[in-house]
């Protein structure tokens, strides 16, 4: 292999000809051989905004000259093409607060810009990887202004996804609204409801989560860019950091704006915190409904069998004929990992110190990985089972209808004592609620089919035509 030396205040290193990463992104792939996961393709592509927006602001402010920053946006420009993927050689999780990431863009820009003004990868003379590049910046402002423009990439797909879901799930709540069906308390029979309005309460907790991620939103368009190193504009020129935030915002057509207090900003993450916990909440909200469906399904023969799912896949390499709910279960495991990287995130965020949170990093590559996760398991559940799920209504009737619970109707007419004694005995013999009231004679049979008319009960419409207790003996 052909090399060059490249220097840093560390020492030398041996450097791939063909490669347009330097030396320090280099040591940081020695150094952070850790998870195999590369930084996030829109991350890169976002930090390569940056650097481009930096170079024309700089040039406004004749921090750079024309040429020079030219070759930095051209440079740019490609990677937010696509180019040089393969030079993004530092490991997503990785010390040094975000310092191997900002520098291995600088050094791929710097190499390339090199060859665009007529020069090699041997020297930076032409185009330097700090000097110009990095010129008014630090990692501190950099890192955490890519991540949350990565963050506001990301959402929106999420948002679009839940979105479709929650139709579906209005849809289903309406063709299940007649479906009688036994509801249900501590796994145990309460009182009858419709299947729609199991599905509404779905289609509700959805879309709140929908809400909630459409305003947390909010939280990623304040900057620190312009802060540099620790909120004090250090290197940076006041006309730089006065304009960045807005050059950026008008590059972006989003309302992005520089933090009032920029030492807050870069030394406090609690943004991405509020944001990691609304995607978890969201991923709880569905594994909840995965875990209903579950149960709901179960069966064929022994369990619930309330609803069908859609046959995916078989379910057994022992069983014959097994099928199993595969996609619930996947995306509650989903629903795991994102608990598992709000976790981490926290604790992340909590053990930062003094002027700067050097833990963004695994913020980053978790709450990244949290959105994009869910946003996939979002898209598989709908696709691949709430379209298909189908009722056994005859099933869910005459469950409700072999039920003790039906009697809860009847308290306000024969009292909670005599109406458990009439539950005690349809679990002792068997025999449904509707017949044991006709045996014993308390009411006409009109009557009962009255109180008992399951419709009406499950969709909550309350019958006011009570007759006294005294009257029953």
């Amino acid at each position: 292999m052909n090399t060059r030396i490249e220097f840093d205040s560390i020492g030398s290193l041996p450097i791939p000809n063909e490669a347009y990463y330097g030396v320090q992104s280099l040591r940081a792939k020695k150094n952070f051989s850790l998870s195999g996961e590369m930084l996030h393709p829109i991350l890169i592509k976002k930090l390569a905004l940056i650097k481009k927006i930096a170079a024309l602001t700089n040039y406004q402010e004749k921090n750079l000259s024309a040429s020079i920053a030219e070759a930095i946006c051209k440079a740019s420009d490609e990677i937010i093409a696509g180019h040089f993927q393969d030079d993004f050689i530092v490991d997503a999780i990785q010390g040094g607060a975000g310092t191997s990431a900002n520098m291995n863009m600088n050094e791929v820009i710097a190499h390339r810009a090199s060859e665009i003004l007529g020069g090699t990868k041997e020297t930076y003379e032409l185009v330097h990887p700090n000097d110009h590049v990095n010129c008014s910046q630090s990692t501190n402002d950099v890192f955490p202004t890519a991540g949350k423009l990565t963050v506001l990439e990301l959402l929106p797909q999420l948002i679009s996804t839940l979105t479709s879901l929650e139709k579906t799930l209005e849809r289903k709540a309406t063709e299940f609204s007649n479906v009688i069906k036994m509801g249900r308390t501590q796994l145990q029979d309460a009182v009858p409801t419709t299947l729609g309005r199991s599905f509404k309460a779905y289609q509700s907790a959805v879309q709140r989560d929908i809400q909630q991620l459409t305003t947390i939103t909010s939280e990623m368009y304040t900057l620190n860019i312009g802060a540099t190193a620790i909120g004090n504009s250090i290197n940076a020129s006041a006309g730089y950091s006065a304009t960045i935030a807005k050059n950026l915002a008008h590059e972006l057509k989003l309302p992005l704006q520089q933090a009032d207090d920029l030492y807050d900003a870069t030394q406090n993450v609690d943004g991405f915190v509020r944001v990691s916990g609304v995607v978890k909440t969201a991923a709880v909200t569905l594994s909840k409904m995965c875990h209903d469906l579950r149960l709901l399904s179960s069966g064929p023969k022994t369990g619930f069998g309330e609803i069908n799912l859609p046959a995916m896949q078989n379910g057994s390499s022992i069983m014959p004929g097994k099928v199993n709910p595969v996609i619930p279960e996947v995306v509650s495991q989903v629903a795991f990992q994102i608990i598992g990287n709000d976790l981490t995130i926290t604790m992340a965020a909590e053990s930062g110190q003094l002027e700067l949170n050097p833990f963004e990093p695994i913020i980053f590559r978790n709450l990244f990985s949290s959105i994009e996760l869910l946003t996939n398991a979002v898209m598989t559940l709908t696709d691949n089972c709430i379209i298909g799920i189908t009722a056994n209504e005859a099933h869910c009737r005459n469950q409700v209808e072999q039920s003790p619970g039906i009697v809860t109707a009847l308290c306000p007419l024969i009292g909670y004592q005599k109406a458990s004694e009439l539950a005690k005995e349809s679990l002792q013999t068997g025999r449904s609620i509707r017949h044991i009231l006709l045996e014993k004679n308390w009411l006409s049979p009109e009557k009962i089919n009255e109180l008992l008319d399951l419709e009406k009960i499950a969709k909550g419409i309350v019958s006011s035509n009570h007759v006294p207790i005294s009257i029953i003996v």
